[in-house]
């Protein structure tokens, strides 16, 4: 059953920058990536957060909202953080699906 608080819940969101960690070792850049979960999963999953050294001012030049699309500038600041067991996905091989 699908109800309106449940779908509250769910979101979806693309990156500028993802890295994959593997055994404790930084690795390279990944590309088309997306990250799904629920609010509650998704903040109960947060392990490290870094401190005022590791802030970043990121942005794009559009909001990705709206049909047709807006054209915003949007932008927030976050610190390096560290998240486990959050579903990742490659957008491009997920297209069409």
């Amino acid at each position: 059953m699908h109800t309106p608080q449940a779908n509250l819940l769910n979101f979806q969101f693309t990156g500028q920058r993802f890295f994959e960690i593997r055994d404790g070792q930084l690795g390279g850049q990944l590309r088309d990536v997306a990250y799904q979960a629920t609010t509650t999963d998704f903040w109960g999953s947060m392990e490290a957060v870094g401190g005022p050294d590791t802030w970043v001012l990121g942005g794009a030049f559009n909001c990705g909202k709206a049909q047709p699309g807006q054209v915003a500038a949007v932008s927030h600041g976050c610190p390096t953080a560290l998240f486990r067991d959050v579903r990742i996905l490659n957008t491009n091989d997920e297209a069409g699906h």
